[in-house]
């Protein structure tokens, strides 16, 4: 049988022949699966030399065999391919292992707060408090009632201030003013949350008493957090919407202001949605402002605001608190406590979830429908 050349130009629809290794080095390309092929035989010779050593381990083998991979990838394509193209291997395999590293933390703590927190995760810790309870049962009920109640307050603090906020900076702010607004939110942005949740007990202490504890003083506290990620965010999108739909707008002879409502903040919502979604992400978790503000309780409470008592002392429980006593208080047995604190770890990362997912429905919903 005689050979085929693969130079041969085809006729039209015939199938191309097979193309062997050889073809493929001799045209300047590594075949399909070296990759793959490569990264085995360097780990299973990374972990070769390490149990010669008496040193072996599957993190030292993969470790030790990504870098032998990397090197003997790039030598081989370099060889074969040229240059340019090895360096572009060797790019695209430094990002995809960054890529894996990143995932490694994120994997590891849903894989480990799924396996601790399904102990405790029935109905009856969504349904009852830890009022009169002192070993195992009860539940986190009071605790995810009052993360919602505070971070609900918040929310309806911290949205229209700093979506207000952004559309004056991003429509009026002219100067030294607008300047001056800017720094202030870049500055609040990277205040520790200890200090905003002495901003709140402070501020309450000398509206109220000295002492003063309640969901609403939490509130403040986690909006004064909430804020400036919210205008911060708001701002970017804004800026986004082209300069071309508030001009015909303009050109129409609409107002400045009815230009933002109709135009510039339909045009954006989905973004600003997605950046609301975020910062309550950023704050639903925070434990330092809640313990100094919002004070501790095992009982149901959703009234949030100041007893009007003596104090002013009307304790409120987050979930993030209730976590922090569960697990660095116990009583006995100490499993209890445990189990209930990974199950409400569990349950903040399903709030935060929950979230995104109505966070990306509602921004599909009112996203601006282009006509194609």
């Amino acid at each position: 049988m005689s050979a085929i050349n693969v130079n041969t130009p085809q006729e039209p629809g015939t199938t191309p022949p097979y193309r062997s290794a050889h073809v493929h080095l001799t045209s300047g390309q590594l075949p399909k699966h070296t990759d793959i092929a490569l990264l085995v035989v360097a780990i299973c010779v990374s972990a070769a030399v390490l149990a010669l050593l008496g040193a072996f381990s599957l993190a030292g083998s993969a470790v030790f065999g990504v870098v032998i991979f990397l090197i003997t990838s790039y030598a081989l394509s370099f060889a074969v391919e040229g240059r340019r193209r090895a360096a572009n291997r060797l790019a695209r395999y430094i990002i995809m292992g960054a890529f894996i590293i990143a995932l490694i933390p994120l994997v590891s703590l849903l894989v480990e707060v799924t396996s601790r927190g399904l102990a405790r995760f029935d109905w009856s810790y969504f349904t009852m408090s830890k009022r009169n309870i002192v070993g195992a049962g009860g539940g986190a009920s009071h605790a995810i009632t009052g993360t919602l109640i505070v971070t609900g307050l918040a929310t309806l603090v911290s949205v229209p201030v700093g979506l207000l906020t952004a559309i004056y900076l991003v429509e009026y702010g002219r100067g030294w003013v607008k300047r001056t607004i800017t720094f202030l939110v870049d500055v609040m942005t990277g205040i520790p949350s200890i200090v905003a949740g002495l901003f709140a007990y402070g501020l309450f202490s000398v509206l109220f008493s000295p002492g003063s504890k309640s969901g609403l003083a939490g509130a403040v506290a986690l909006s004064v957090l909430m804020i400036p990620y919210v205008v911060r965010s708001s701002e970017e999108i804004l800026r986004l919407v082209p300069d071309q739909l508030r001009e015909a707008s303009y050109a129409l002879g609409v107002t400045r202001w009815r230009t933002i409502v109709k135009v510039v903040l339909p045009t954006s919502i989905s973004g600003i949605v997605s950046g609301v979604i975020l910062a309550i992400a950023r704050v639903i978790g925070e434990t330092a402002p809640l313990l100094v503000t919002m004070g501790f309780t095992d009982s149901l409470v959703t009234n949030p605001l100041p007893s009007g008592g003596a104090n002013n002392v009307n304790p409120m429980t987050s979930l993030p608190v209730f976590v922090y006593y569960e697990y660095t208080r116990p009583g006995k047995p100490q499993d209890a406590f445990f189990d209930r604190a990974w199950t409400g770890a569990l349950v903040l990362v399903l709030i935060v979830m929950l979230l995104n997912i109505v966070g990306r429905i509602v921004a599909k919903k009112f996203a601006p429908k282009i006509n194609r």
